[in-house]
């Protein structure tokens, strides 16, 4: 009887240190998730792009002056009208083709060629212009009494979410200790 009253004696000095037991353990437990930590600054960040840009200029151009080409055929046409009635016989296709190629060399030179003359043109081209663009933001944020930095897209706001994981610390001294692949417990 004396053995069954000795650990109800010890159980009432036993419970907290049990209890403590089964919190720190649980606390090993905690699970990953999401947290709001205080935005302390942002920082805008900017990249420099080069921005492909048409350009367009008005130049002055010389254009040699040119002939219509009227001249040349109603030349052609009459010389070969000329020479096909002064040809007979088989002469008579000799002579209007001389007629025609005569007539059109006479008729360019009796229309004469039109002056020089400067005219506007448009010559375009693609030069490329820096721009400086948005490209996301510097922020530094305070969770759990310390200071961490991070970077967004878009601009924070006062508060941001971030993922917490829990770690284990190594054996009681407060560090974090990285875990390495090949040596699990940390030295």
């Amino acid at each position: 009887m004396k053995l069954l009253r000795q650990p109800i004696a010890l159980l009432p000095l036993s419970a907290p240190f049990v209890v403590g037991a089964i919190a720190l353990s649980a606390s090993g437990l905690a699970q990953a998730g999401t947290e709001r930590a205080r935005v302390v600054s942002s920082t805008p960040l900017y990249e420099t792009v080069s921005v492909p840009r048409e350009v367009c200029r008005a130049e002055q151009v010389l254009v040699s002056g040119r002939t219509s080409g009227a001249g040349a055929v109603m030349g052609g046409i009459a010389g070969g009208a000329m020479g096909n009635a002064i040809g007979g016989g088989s002469g008579r296709a000799i002579a209007t083709v001389v007629g025609l190629i005569g007539g059109a060399v006479i008729g360019d030179r009796i229309e004469g060629r039109q002056p020089d003359r400067y005219e506007t043109v448009q010559r375009c081209q693609t030069e490329y212009v820096s721009e400086q663009r948005p490209a996301g933001y510097n922020v530094v944020y305070e969770y759990a009494g310390r200071q961490y930095t991070m970077q967004t897209a878009q601009a924070p706001g006062r508060f941001v979410q971030v993922d917490v994981t829990p770690r284990q610390y190594d054996r009681g001294y407060g560090r974090q200790q990285p875990r390495h692949p090949h040596n699990p417990y940390g030295y």
